[in-house]
């Protein structure tokens, strides 16, 4: 008799959890495999964009502007703690009147006491051509007084999509304003 009682609790205990689950037979789930085909993507390929970004902060249209500041900043050699938006330009040559073909949209944040170090964290948002409306997301150090900087591509969208990479910044022109040479290698879909 106990065994009996044991296998009538243990089914009505199962149709209870079927039935607690949901009546559609929908299964609630927080992750699942998926194939890159599944989600239309094809081979991955390399690109590379060249460009050139001008950060202006002087004039009556600043396109980089600083937004705040720690008490000790304008005492520090590094302008440690200046932190500015931007919405930048970039273009196919260095001249400021040349093609634009997308804006470097984020902030960056001057993150060391030793030396110019800048945190960046921006999208370059194209808007020219096949990469119209696409993005890529830099995250990462730039020391400005170096000859060649690098900074990773942490992703993007559009046919950017699963974006990574690297970003070369080499600065041409540095007055007040700032004009910074870019090659961009990306692996994407």
């Amino acid at each position: 008799m106990a065994k009996l009682l044991i296998l009538f609790t243990i089914f009505f205990s199962t149709i209870a959890a079927v039935a607690a689950s949901g009546s559609s037979g929908e299964s609630h789930r927080f992750s699942r495999n998926l194939s890159p085909e599944s989600m239309g993507l094809k081979e991955e390929k390399l690109s590379h964009l060249h460009f050139y970004f001008h950060d202006i902060i002087s004039g009556p249209k600043p396109t980089a502007v600083r937004v705040a500041e720690a008490a000790m900043t304008n005492k520090s050699p590094t302008v440690f703690g200046a932190v500015l938006m931007m919405d930048d330009p970039l273009t196919v040559g260095p001249e400021p009147s040349s093609k634009l073909v997308g804006r470097a949209q984020g902030i960056y944040a001057s993150a060391s006491l030793e030396e110019m170090g800048l945190l960046m964290v921006l999208n370059f948002a194209f808007m020219e051509g096949k990469y119209n409306g696409s993005t890529l997301s830099v995250l990462g150090r730039n020391t400005v007084f170096s000859k060649v900087r690098e900074m990773p591509i942490v992703g993007g969208s559009g046919l950017f999509r699963f974006a990574r990479g690297y970003a070369q910044a080499r600065t041409r022109t540095f007055n007040l304003d700032v004009v910074v040479e870019y090659n961009v290698y990306v692996f994407h879909y």
